[in-house]
């Protein structure tokens, strides 16, 4: 046997050896579950660790990892209630329970658990108007993962959550839309605008309010202090004029004040004759001696009485 056939025969032995390694030794890491077939039929669920096979005879037919999956929704067109047609995309989460029933319940739970979303999310967005799906996004999720949860569950996969991506009308809507946004700004900022216009107005009107008040106030004030000075000039006058008229009372009833203001009655009263004489155009009959005694009688009966009221 010559070298080449010996390097030969020993790099089959090694290839055999390696196969039956192969095939006798597996590792299954964390968080994973691998499934073992013996001669076709299910034979157990291999956990976390180190495991033996026999060679030809065992072999690992599913591999599963107890990880939560993040699964790509494709984007689909769906109808609104309002007949809108909308593209929706999302993303589904899921991990598997139990992996004897994700391997032999479905052929592929991914790609059936991505079906149920959208066949669920078009049946959630045909039950309400468009302007709903933008507001009502987390009903619609929770939606979604209830009916693919509980259409999973013989499946041994669960459904932890579903989101939205994207929501995306025609061009056509969205231009509405963007026009009704303009429209509602416009309006919000006119309506600022007349509030501010109302407040402005608002607040001259009660400015001016309170200046009339105050001048207003101020003209009252300048009533009454000029009526006040009025009124006490008045009552300074009568004091003066009584109190004169009591000095003069006093003075007539000396002796000898009697025939004093008699004489000087006598003098006003000729004085003022003579003007009207001189004023008139007409003849004037003189007035008899006894009306000049009359009216120094009564002006002596008048200071009598002043007189006697000083003294009470």
């Amino acid at each position: 046997m010559t070298l080449g056939d010996l390097l030969g025969y020993s790099a089959l032995i090694i290839l055999v050896l390696l196969i039956f390694v192969l095939k006798t030794f597996v590792i299954v890491p964390n968080r994973a579950a691998y499934i073992k077939e013996r001669l076709g039929k299910y034979n157990g669920t291999l956990e976390a660790g180190f495991h033996f096979l026999i060679p030809f005879v065992d072999r690992i037919a599913y591999r599963h990892t107890l990880k939560e999956e993040v699964i790509d929704v494709p984007p689909q067109v769906c109808i609104t209630q309002d007949n809108v047609q909308v593209e929706v995309d999302g993303i589904l989460y899921l991990k598997v329970l139990n992996a004897h029933d994700a391997s032999y319940g479905i052929n592929d739970y991914r790609y059936a658990s991505s079906q149920l979303a959208q066949t669920s999310m078009r049946s959630e967005i045909g039950k309400m108007p468009l302007d709903m799906t933008f507001k009502e996004r987390d009903k619609i999720n929770d939606s979604v993962v209830e009916g693919v949860d509980a259409a999973s569950d013989p499946w041994g996969v669960k459904v932890t959550r579903y989101e939205i991506k994207n929501i995306i009308p025609p061009a056509t809507v969205i231009n509405a839309m963007e026009q009704q946004m303009k429209a509602e700004r416009e309006k919000r900022a006119d309506i600022l605008h007349s509030e501010g216009e109302r407040e402005s107005t608002i607040n001259r009107s009660r400015g001016q309010k309170a200046e009339l008040v105050n001048k207003s106030e101020g003209e009252k004030q300048r009533v009454i202090n000029e009526a006040e000075g009025q009124a006490r000039q008045i009552e300074v006058i009568a004091e003066a004029t009584a109190e004169s008229l009591r000095m003069v009372a006093a003075a007539i009833s000396k002796p000898g004040g009697q025939d004093a203001v008699r004489l000087r009655i006598a003098q006003q009263f000729i004085r003022r004759f003579g003007e009207v004489i001189q004023a008139s155009d007409t003849s004037v009959v003189p007035i008899s001696l006894a009306n000049i005694e009359g009216a120094f009688e009564g002006f002596s009966t008048m200071v009598e009485g002043f007189r006697n009221r000083g003294k009470s």
